[in-house]
């Protein structure tokens, strides 16, 4: 040994040398999942200055900070939620949440005046719009889908499924199979485009109507709705006559859902005035995050690095929340990794304990929520 080396220390890994190990792991198993409790503060900020319900949020491509969001009063709001605040807003954008039956595309340059670069105009109001991933395209929802190509002012297609007379809600283009596309309608359907053919391929009616459909960015087939009927549902579209995996914990309409870029999670919002971070393939025991102030929320979204979750609702406030409610953010040592990552592999060792398991899914909601949910639970039994 060198001047100044740490005395070596010798263990004898022997099991019959060290009878309580078993207990000391379990223990630190159990204080692990409490600290996991005590340190579960998801809320991180809330972003104002729309005046009425927010209806829509969308995420820029390409970055990690920049989202917008539009409100029923018609203006539109460029935040950057890294820095917490407003970087861009278009006043009266549009004229409300019902009357207004044209497209505008805008340039959010901070230094920009406030007119649409072009305007679109159509026969009758959009409830929906998405964009091709890399092609100058993009997808309306109206009382037909129609596919618009940016340099030119009118519709270059008309998409339908023969017979139909409903009025579509929601339109996605699949992430992964760009020519492919899914919309929702009033009359409980899910209908899927190809915009090769320029006609409507497959549909299912759903025993309530859908409200939102989100594409998996990992599974080019999976795709997930948000229904009337208090709960989430992924399809493969390949085989639409029986759901994949049905999510139950709404107590309410599901609102809103959005897949995490890494595919693994999800996010809803609902009437029940609740967002819920899901599990990719576990349909019970969701994350559950709530304020007193947050009312029914209208719309949700995932960061692109997956950390945050974005959530807008009928008081108008864009609200930024914790992907994981324990997270640290900020620096973390390596000290501190090794140490977040041994509690982690404790937790998940023994999730199977009474104590543990009960501490690692205790959540708190709030009491109209519980009484809704028993509620719920009695009318279910008495269906049985």
């Amino acid at each position: 040994m060198r001047p100044g080396d740490p005395t070596p220390t010798s263990r004898n890994l022997d099991p019959l040398m060290h009878p309580f190990s078993r207990a000391r792991e379990r223990m630190r198993a159990l204080n692990a999942a409490k600290m996991e409790r005590m340190f579960a503060k998801p809320f991180l900020a809330a972003l104002e200055g729309h005046i009425d319900a927010i209806e829509v949020l969308c995420r820029k491509p390409g970055t990690l900070n920049t989202i917008a969001s539009g409100s029923w009063d018609g203006g539109i709001l460029v935040h950057d939620i890294a820095e917490q605040k407003q970087i861009h807003r278009i006043q009266d954008g549009h004229k409300g949440k019902l009357s207004d039956a044209d497209i505008k595309l805008w340039d959010v340059s901070p230094q920009e005046q406030q007119k649409p670069l072009s305007i679109f105009s159509g026969k009758s109001p959009f409830n929906s719009i998405d964009h091709h991933r890399s092609d100058p395209l993009f997808a309306t929802a109206s009382n037909i889908v129609q596919i618009w190509d940016e340099t030119k002012t009118a519709a270059i297609s008309n998409l339908t499924f023969p017979a139909a007379t409903e009025t579509v809600t929601s339109v996605r283009f699949n992430l992964s199979e760009t020519s492919v596309l899914g919309s929702i309608g009033s009359d409980r359907s899910f209908t899927l485009y190809d915009i090769r053919t320029g006609k409507a391929e497959r549909k299912v009616i759903m025993q309530m109507r859908s409200n939102a459909l989100s594409w998996s960015p990992t599974f080019p087939t999976v795709v997930l709705l948000a229904s009337e009927d208090h709960n989430l549902y992924t399809f493969d579209v390949r085989k639409l006559a029986n759901p994949t995996q049905i999510y139950k914990a709404h107590v309410s309409a599901v609102m809103s859902c959005d897949w995490s870029p890494t595919g693994t999670e999800f996010v809803s919002g609902g009437w029940d005035r609740t967002v819920r971070i899901w599990k990719e393939g576990r349909g019970t025991r969701p994350e559950v995050y709530h304020t007193k102030r947050m009312q029914r929320v209208t719309s949700t979204l995932f960061t692109a690095d997956a950390r945050f979750v974005i959530s807008g609702s009928d008081d108008g406030n864009v609200r930024i929340w914790k992907a994981k409610a324990h997270e640290k953010l900020g620096i973390v040592t390596a000290r501190e990794r090794a140490a977040i990552e041994y509690r982690d592999s404790l937790k998940e060792r023994w999730k199977y304990d009474q104590e543990v398991g009960k501490i690692s899914r205790a959540r708190h909601v709030p009491k109209s929520v519980h009484q809704a949910g028993k509620l719920k639970q009695t009318m279910l039994d008495a269906q049985r």
